[in-house]
């Protein structure tokens, strides 16, 4: 019964988006790909320039409006969370762009080949991205979000970190939270740390097989003694892509990777698996195959009402 409310609900949010939201329109974001030694070592030039696009999405008022960046997984942009927290998002009057890392650079899934694309990338991306969004007139650039999925939950979480912030920090714009879905948190990163200040929460089932839930809670942990505003929600009985509609039952593939297993250390601006000695590489024995993904009603539920109260309270002030 519940999930044929959900149900009602998404349809619900499309015919309402579809007749209350003015914006709905393609940016054009300036980036770059750097691999992920350059990334970690400052070489901003050495990365191949790309134009990559997102899609801007919210409420029809004469406002300024608040934005979160939606940040897709190895799935790709056609991501049913992605799209699905965009409907959600419109309905409590907060605007989403939709960022896709991929089309621009070639890729359309990773699931089978994660080294297809960089761990790093996407933070990078979502610094542009805010550039961006900054010279469009609709947009306040000092209450932009960022939320991502899996891969694009992992960049929405480290993209806190000052290192990168100020490597590759936007020269427009102001990150004033970060919204992590079921991110991998198995790096020991330098500086992971220290932080920008702004809020962090992080959303996870508990019984993730992808990218398990217990390196970031010890990260989130970490960070909460440390000072910071950081809180994990954990989903018990619970998978990876809880919040994806278009998966109603336990789903898996047999070539999907992952790296659950496996431990990156950065050692001199590489990500090292310690347990080799050399630099990670998703053909190490500790990469795994054929995890899993399902919906959840309720966790997706539960996280909904958490990001709301978040959002339109301590972040966006919009209560």
């Amino acid at each position: 019964m519940a999930g044929i409310v959900r149900l009602l609900l998404v349809l619900e949010l499309l015919l309402f988006s579809a007749t209350a939201f003015a914006l709905d329109e393609k940016i054009v974001v300036q980036t770059r790909t750097l691999s992920e030694h350059d990334f970690l070592t400052g070489k901003e030039q050495a990365g191949q320039p790309v134009e990559i696009t997102g899609t801007l999405a919210g409420p029809d008022t004469d406002e300024r409006l608040p934005v979160v960046i939606l940040l897709h997984g190895t799935d790709g942009p056609r991501s049913g969370a992605a799209w699905n927290w965009r409907l959600f998002l419109e309905s409590i009057g907060v605007a989403s762009f939709r960022l896709d890392s991929y089309t621009g650079r070639g890729i359309e899934s990773a699931d089978s080949q994660q080294e297809l694309f960089g761990q790093f990338t996407q933070i990078y991306d979502t610094y542009r991205a805010m550039e961006a969004l900054a010279e469009h007139p609709k947009i306040d650039a000092n209450r932009i979000a960022v939320m991502g999925f899996s891969r694009g939950g992992h960049a929405a979480l480290y993209s806190a970190m000052t290192r990168f912030q100020n490597a590759y920090g936007p020269k427009q714009g102001k990150l004033i939270a970060h919204l992590a879905f079921y991110p991998a948190c198995n790096f020991e990163l330098v500086g992971q740390f220290e932080l920008s200040g702004a809020p962090i929460r992080e959303f996870h089932g508990a019984e993730d097989d992808w990218t398990p839930a217990a390196p970031c809670r010890a990260y989130i942990d970490r960070l909460a003694a440390g000072g910071y505003d950081a809180q994990m929600s954990e989903f018990p009985g619970v998978l990876h892509s809880f919040d994806n509609t278009s998966i109603p039952a336990r789903n898996w593939s047999a070539s999907w990777q992952t790296s659950r297993k496996c431990l990156r250390r950065e050692e001199n601006g590489r990500l090292v698996n310690p347990e080799t000695g050399k630099p990670f590489s998703y053909a190490d024995a500790c990469v795994e195959y054929g995890p899993s993904v399902q919906y959840n009603d309720g966790a997706t539920a539960k996280a909904q009402a958490a990001v709301e109260a978040f959002l339109l309270g301590d972040a966006f002030k919009l209560k």
